[in-house]
């Protein structure tokens, strides 16, 4: 079995000041591709997220406020045996919440923090293809909640300008959706499993 796994997450326009008073927004986007490939099985995965934040500094080392993100998936697969079969799934998923970011200084290169954030998030699932009945095609949504926690490292090149760092967190969601097609509950753990690299800037 053949994989290719390919994680980019980049971090874009991320402006904040670390000083008391102050306002932070914050944004991400995030791609994900797998393929794969055997003599008669073939499958492909890519996910495209994008996420945002606008938060108070209420204190030096603390900030509260709103997040949101997007994402899309699609999923191809196909089986060239005993008979040719094809489905595609393509997801769509959107979610707002509160999160609260503690931060804490180590030096003036280095800072670390923690964003410890929770709220809804809804989802919809279009799902068609070809087997040995003939073409079908479904929708159906869902909704749920989540909770997560990820810590990250902000290392600072010059003048508050530097690099955000992670390798993943924890966190717990569920989806339930509609027609009763099922009701999902998840718990992930995946430290160094992940990577998410950004940029940003205090002023």
């Amino acid at each position: 079995m053949k994989k290719i796994l390919l994680l980019a997450a980049l971090a874009v326009a991320t402006f904040a000041n670390a000083q008391k008073g102050t306002v932070l927004v914050a944004g991400n986007i995030g791609f994900d591709s797998t393929k794969q490939d055997q003599t008669t099985n073939q499958s492909t995965l890519n996910t495209f997220t994008f996420g945002t934040k606008v938060g108070y500094q209420f204190h030096d080392n603390w900030t509260v406020g709103a997040e949101f993100s997007a994402g899309s998936s699609k999923q191809e697969h196909g089986n060239n045996y005993p008979i040719y079969t094809y489905n595609e799934v393509k997801n769509s998923i959107f979610s707002a919440g509160a999160f609260v970011r503690y931060s804490k200084p180590l030096s003036e290169t280095f800072a670390v923090f923690a964003d410890l954030g929770a709220g809804f998030q809804t989802a919809k699932t279009k799902e068609f293809g070809t087997n040995e009945y003939g073409n079908y095609s479904t929708t159906y949504k869902g909704n749920g909640m989540y909770v997560g926690l990820t810590p990250a490292l902000f290392i600072n090149f010059k003048k508050s300008f530097g690099l955000n760092f992670s390798i993943g967190g924890l966190g717990y969601e569920t989806l339930n959706q509609e027609k009763n097609v099922s009701d999902n509950s998840h718990f992930y753990f995946n430290f160094g499993k992940t990577v998410n690299i950004g940029i940003s800037k205090n002023f």
